[in-house]
C-alpha cells in the first residue's frame, strides 16, 4: 500500500473522531460517507487493532483509538506547520478556508469583507457558518472564529482584538406608551426585557454610571433569542426592552423606531476577537484573512 493511502487514512481517522461520524467526517473532507469508512477500516486492518467502537447509534474511540488518535493530531500539526513555513512567501491566499462567524454582526459586519475577498482572489474558497455557541476551532476543524464577549482562557489558540461592540438599552415607542419609560435599572425588574440565549452562559447587560464603572446587570428574561437579528426584530414589535449594539440600532434610533432609555448607563462595551489555533498561526490563508479584519477594524469598518 502506498504511503499516501496511508496519510488518507489517518486523516480519514482523525475527521471521524474528531466529527463523532463518518457522515460528518466525509462532508468535513469533502468524500462520500462509504469512503471514508473504507478507508479507516483499511487503516485499522493495516494497524491490526481497532480505533473506534461501532454501535448502530454511535462511534467512540478505543484506548487504542485515544493514543493512536493524540499522536496522529500531532503530526497534522507538524505537517501543517511545515505547509505554513514554505507557502509563507506566497503573497495571495488560497486553499479552503473555514471560518465560523457570530450571526447577526457576521452577516453584516464580516461578511462583506470576505465576499469582497473572494471575488480579488479566485484561488481562495471558504466555508462559512453562523453560530452563537462557543466553536472549538481544534476540535471542529475551523482555521478561523469571530465571538463577541470576553474570551475564555484557551492554551491552543490565539486571540486577536478587532474591535468592540458599544451597547445601549432601547425599546420601541409603542412599547414605552404602553409600559412606561424606565428611570433606573430597578424599574426595569418591572418591564419585558429581550435577552440573547447561548448555552451555558449568564444572560447580563453591561451598565456603566457616569463615573465610568461598569456594573453587571441580569435582567428578567421574558424573551429569549439565539440571534441578534432576531432580537431587534421583537424590539421594534414592541415586545420589550433590550441591550443591543449601537451597530445594529442606530439607524432605527436615528430614524425614530426605537429609543434609547437609560441613557445614563449607556456605553458599555463588549470586545470582538479573532481566535485562531496556534498550530496554524502561520499559514498564509489565516494571516491574510485576519490581516484583512485588522484593517477594516482600523478603518472604522467593523463598528
Amino acid at each position: 500500500m502506498r504511503k499516501t493511502d496511508h496519510l488518507g487514512g489517518i486523516t480519514a481517522f482523525v475527521a471521524t473522531a474528531q466529527h463523532g461520524s463518518f457522515t460528518a467526517a466525509a462532508e468535513r473532507l469533502g468524500l462520500t460517507k462509504s469512503a471514508v469508512a473504507k478507508s479507516v477500516g483499511r487503516l485499522e486492518a493495516r494497524l491490526g487493532v481497532e480505533l473506534f467502537l461501532r454501535s448502530t447509534r454511535r462511534l467512540s474511540l478505543t484506548p487504542d483509538g485515544e493514543r493512536f488518535l493524540a499522536s496522529s493530531q500531532s503530526a497534522i500539526e507538524i505537517l501543517e506547520q511545515a505547509e505554513a513555513e514554505l507557502t509563507s512567501h506566497i503573497a495571495e491566499p488560497s486553499g479552503r478556508l473555514r471560518i465560523d462567524l457570530p450571526a447577526a454582526f457576521g452577516r453584516q459586519r464580516i461578511l462583506p469583507h470576505l465576499l469582497r475577498t473572494l471575488r480579488q482572489y479566485p484561488e481562495l474558497s471558504m466555508t462559512v457558518t453562523f453560530s452563537e455557541r462557543f466553536v472549538d476551532p481544534i476540535e471542529e476543524g475551523v482555521d478561523l472564529v469571530v465571538r463577541i464577549g470576553e474570551l475564555a482562557d484557551s492554551s491552543g489558540l490565539i486571540g486577536r482584538r478587532l474591535t468592540t461592540q458599544k451597547l445601549v438599552i432601547c425599546a420601541s415607542p409603542d412599547y414605552l406608551q404602553r409600559s412606561g419609560v424606565p428611570a433606573e435599572t430597578a424599574d426595569m425588574s418591572h418591564h419585558q426585557c429581550i435577552v440573547g440565549l447561548r448555552r451555558n452562559e449568564p444572560k447580563i447587560w453591561l451598565l456603566k454610571n457616569s463615573l465610568g464603572q461598569v456594573t453587571r446587570f441580569t435582567p428578567p428574561a421574558t424573551h429569549e433569542f439565539a440571534d441578534g437579528d432576531a432580537m431587534l426584530a421583537a424590539v421594534l414589535a414592541g415586545c420589550g426592552l433590550s441591550q443591543l449594539p449601537l451597530w445594529l440600532v442606530g439607524k432605527y434610533l436615528a430614524g425614530g423606531e426605537l429609543v434609547e432609555v437609560l441613557s445614563g448607563h449607556a456605553g458599555g462595551e463588549m470586545p470582538v476577537s479573532a481566535l485562531w489555533p496556534k498550530s496554524r498561526q502561520l499559514l498564509p490563508k489565516i494571516r491574510f484573512m485576519v490581516d484583512t479584519l485588522v484593517k477594516a477594524a482600523e478603518e472604522g469598518l467593523l463598528d
